[in-house]
């Protein structure tokens, strides 16, 4: 899909703030509101618009510590990769699962209450899954940019 300038305008509004009104965004793009109204149609439609969500404060919910985990398996075979990431995604501490090429294999971001909690979480759900070989952990200091 070709997209031009107005298209670029209205993805950095919506990525800015997912609940402007069609006003709203047509006024801050300079459109009249039903040309803004398809052009966003048009985007949801093709899949460059894949949805809406809200962002969340994680120390409201109780996941306010963050680790970022790289980690490795034992082997590659397809019954390995398929029960370790079966078991990651059903994890609610996991927030992030990607599978990576080269080393290590797999980025974990997973976030929960406290250290102890983290502890709990690694060694009774991770470390408990067949053919895990290697797991580190990295604590956040600060976060310079988010993800949005």
């Amino acid at each position: 899909m070709a997209m031009d300038a107005i298209d670029r305008a209205i993805i950095a509004e919506l990525e800015r703030d997912g609940r402007l009104t069609n006003v709203q965004l047509a006024q801050r793009i300079g459109l009249t509101t039903g040309p803004c109204l398809r052009r966003v149609q048009r985007l949801e439609a093709e899949g460059v618009i894949r949805g809406y969500r809200a962002v969340l404060d994680p120390g409201a919910l109780g996941r306010a510590f963050e680790v970022l985990v790289d980690l490795t398996l034992e082997a590659q075979d397809a019954e390995t990769v398929e029960r370790f990431e079966q078991a990651l995604v059903r994890a609610d501490e996991v927030v992030e699962l990607r599978r990576l090429f080269g080393s290590p294999d797999y980025f974990v971001r997973v976030a929960v209450a406290d250290l102890a909690a983290y502890e709990s979480f690694l060694s009774l759900r991770v470390m408990t899954i067949p053919g895990v070989r290697n797991v580190t952990s990295h604590f956040t200091m600060k976060t310079v940019k988010p993800a949005l």
